[in-house]
């Protein structure tokens, strides 16, 4: 008569170094859950965090990229009606978010920018003329801008005279 075979273990069933023995409360399970669903998650990405302090630190950080990449597109998205660079904080808060649907939206937003190729990269040199034209702006603001300030106030005060 055939011996009936012990099931392979489970990421539910692997035991943790920090916590050796199970808890019975509800919480337990759903911290045991989560953390057995990282390890595997970790399988199958490749990505391999040798210590649970890895695996903490690395949730950590996916959930400060989560929060900090929503709230630039929160903020991107006022300022496309607020004066500022709307469409370039939105893709900030796209490229700190680790979804798929998140790069697809970037490559979208990069193909419909003109000068930009189909395959969504910037040339270096639109990084230079970006890089002079906003250094260039600083300086003469710098320089020139109480001077702007005040043709600009007398040009405004000269309508309503």
């Amino acid at each position: 008569m055939a011996e009936p075979s012990t099931p392979e273990p489970t990421p539910h069933d692997v035991a943790r170094p920090d916590r050796p023995e199970r808890r019975e409360s509800r919480f337990g399970d759903i911290a045991d859950e989560l953390t057995a669903a990282v390890y595997e998650a970790e399988r199958e990405t490749g990505d391999r965090e040798t210590s649970i302090e890895e695996v903490r630190r690395s949730l950590a950080m996916r959930g400060v990229r989560m929060v900090g990449g929503f709230v630039l597109i929160g903020i991107g998205v006022s300022l496309l009606v607020l004066p500022g660079p709307g469409w370039i904080m939105i893709i900030i808060g796209l490229s700190l978010l680790p979804f798929a649907w998140a790069e697809r939206t970037i490559r979208t937003i990069r193909r419909k920018v003109p000068g930009v190729p189909e395959d969504g990269t910037i040339p270096a040199r639109t990084w230079v003329v970006i890089g002079i034209v906003t250094v260039g702006a600083i300086v003469i603001s710098f320089l020139f801008g109480e001077q702007i300030g005040s043709w600009i106030g007398d040009a405004w005060s000269s309508l309503w005279d």
